[in-house]
């Protein structure tokens, strides 16, 4: 039997700069990519066109190829992790498995199911940082707590930040050391999807683009952001690289780059937050969570324009400006008074780039129920932001074509009512948990 390691891809799928990948290749046996498309998560997405299984489908089969040019290939499988591996110790002498560390909850719990299998074996698992220039318990508080607020954490971040973090991993000279083997195409059929109409952008890293990022990237008309989501999500591209690139190129940019990693290690450190408000306080809201209202704003037909366009170019797109995300976000549980979490189910339903710490992180800013959030009593005025963002008219034009004429739906609630019903629910919720 075969001696080798594995290398495991999950959240990085490339070749370039891959930490887990490159300490892998240094080690002593040869080494076999891997790559589990995984039925824990598969199973439980609701679209056989899934437009992110598209993409992967797309990438893990280019990373097959890819490998091909230096003799190997990606063993490519589709079940749940468990049973793979349990398979591939029958088929190889398994020395060690070597992957980049993910931080989500299920990532967790489905990680240290493998690292007991392993252990059991008396198999090495051995994993890295890889998606964050900063993890887990490496920016704190002075007095060792995680940071609520994103200023300090980005301070701390910012101060602990050193150039050398951002040097790319040298891989290609050791690609002699991987496992000779064939490419296992795995179909999309086979897993029961269909490719996706939607693509996934490429991203745009342009300097031009980044150092007129700042003035720009509020104004949704304009093709002026990176949509370098779902490639970070995925890792198509190296976080170091972008680090970099805004360092260079744009602060603000560099500071949405840190946002991400500091929703991430909230979710790491509060992982109930996936489920619950990051404050009790905020637990007892009463929702109205009116279905058909709900159905309305998925669709686009709140007969507000700019949360209409923003709905009908994630439906069309899988993608939506940030600004537009804040008021849908805004709109949804302050106007309706409807479960933030029903929000942000939907975006994980829909978004290329949905990464679940930054989503459920941004959805909690919005409902005013999250760490460093806008105060619960800061509501947007949908109308409002469309004399701020595009006065013309243009994105709301692009993707709601009945604008301005009869046929638009009317209002489906009046804001400064809805407002202040969102306002009363609140203090409600408040008073009523303190005096528990």
């Amino acid at each position: 039997m075969e001696s080798i390691s594995i290398f495991w891809f999950r959240r990085d799928l490339r070749l370039h700069d891959n930490a887990g990948l490159y300490h892998a290749l240094q080690q002593e046996h040869p080494v076999l990519p891997l790559f589990i498309f995984d039925r824990d998560i598969l199973d439980e997405l609701p679209d056989r066109d899934d437009a992110r299984v598209s993409f992967i489908h797309k990438t893990v089969t280019k990373l097959q190829q890819d490998l091909h040019k230096y003799g190997s290939s990606l063993l490519v499988k589709y079940g749940r992790p468990k049973e793979v591996f349990k398979k591939l110790m029958e088929e190889y002498q398994v020395q060690a498995v070597y992957t980049n560390r993910d931080y989500e909850p299920y990532a967790r719990q489905r990680d240290k199911e493998i690292y007991e299998l392993l252990q059991a074996q008396a198999i090495h698992y051995k994993s890295f940082k890889d998606q964050v220039i900063f993890e887990r318990n490496e920016i704190m508080s002075k007095s060792g707590s995680p940071y609520k607020i994103y200023t300090p954490y980005k301070n701390t971040w910012k101060s602990a930040f050193k150039p050398e973090m951002v040097t790319s991993y040298p891989m290609k000279k050791h690609f002699s050391n991987l496992h000779q083997c064939v490419p296992n195409p795995v179909p999309l059929q086979e897993m029961n999807f269909i490719p996706s109409l939607i693509p996934t952008p490429d991203p745009k890293l342009a300097t031009e683009l980044l150092q007129q990022y700042a003035e720009k990237r509020d104004l949704p008309a304009q093709d002026a952001t990176s949509r370098i989501g779902p490639h970070l999500r995925f890792g198509t591209v190296s976080v170091r690289e972008a680090v970099a690139l805004a360092f260079k190129h744009s602060e603000v940019w560099l500071q949405e780059l840190i946002w991400r990693e500091f929703f991430m290690q909230l979710l790491y450190h509060f992982p109930e937050t996936a489920e619950e408000s990051f404050y009790p306080k905020y637990r007892g809201i009463a929702w109205r969570n009116n279905e058909e209202e709900f159905t309305r704003w998925c669709e686009g037909k709140t007969g507000f324009p700019l949360v209409d366009a923003g709905m009908r170019e994630l439906s069309a797109t899988g993608f939506m400006h940030n600004r537009v995300r804040m008021v849908v976000a805004s709109f949804l549980i302050k106007d309706l008074l409807i479960d933030w979490r029903w929000g942000e189910l939907y975006f994980a339903q829909k978004l290329l780039d949905y990464e679940q710490a930054s989503n459920i992180g941004n959805w909690q800013w919005a409902a005013g129920t999250g760490a460093d959030a806008q105060p619960y009593f800061r509501v947007f005025n949908p109308d409002g932001q469309i004399k701020k963002f595009d006065k013309t008219y243009a994105y709301i034009k692009k993707w709601v074509p009945e604008f301005g004429t009869a046929a638009y739906a009317n209002p489906i609630v009046d804001h400064n009512f809805a407002r202040d019903r969102a306002i009363t629910a609140y203090k409600k919720a408040i008073a009523e948990t303190a005096a528990v």
